[in-house]
């Protein structure tokens, strides 16, 4: 086997301008990709320099159900803040919480796909 990344993960939405506001104004992800494709809109945002992109997959992109992606693992070096950003944005969280290999977190997107922020414990 040669794999050396994945190019990206699909987060199916209902309504991608929504998502993108989300990912792009509420976590602040860059947009890697907006173009118009036959089957619809495609669509990608990352953190700044990640290799792994996500793909907002919004109706007519595959078969996939909104809301239905779930252990999305995003690490930051500071997820008390990063939770108070998300709570003065509306967004409910649940955590942090401390954890063996680090501080914890998790909330959802708009359309409920299931999202953690993780502060990684130095050494672990």
């Amino acid at each position: 086997m040669t794999i050396t990344h994945a190019s990206f993960v699909t987060l199916p939405v209902s309504d991608q301008d929504r998502a993108l506001r989300f990912y792009r104004d509420v976590l602040g992800l860059a947009v890697t990709a907006d173009r118009d494709m036959p089957q619809g809109r495609w669509l990608q945002v990352a953190p700044e320099g990640a290799q792994t992109v996500f793909t907002l997959s919004g109706p007519g992109m595959g078969d996939f159900e909104p809301g239905s992606a779930r252990g999305i693992m995003l690490v930051t070096t500071d997820v008390d803040a990063d939770c108070a950003r998300l709570a003065a944005a509306g967004i409910p969280v649940q955590g942090p919480d401390e954890l063996p290999w680090g501080r914890m977190a998790s909330f959802a997107d708009p359309d409920g796909n299931g999202l953690m922020l993780l502060t990684e414990k130095e050494g672990f």
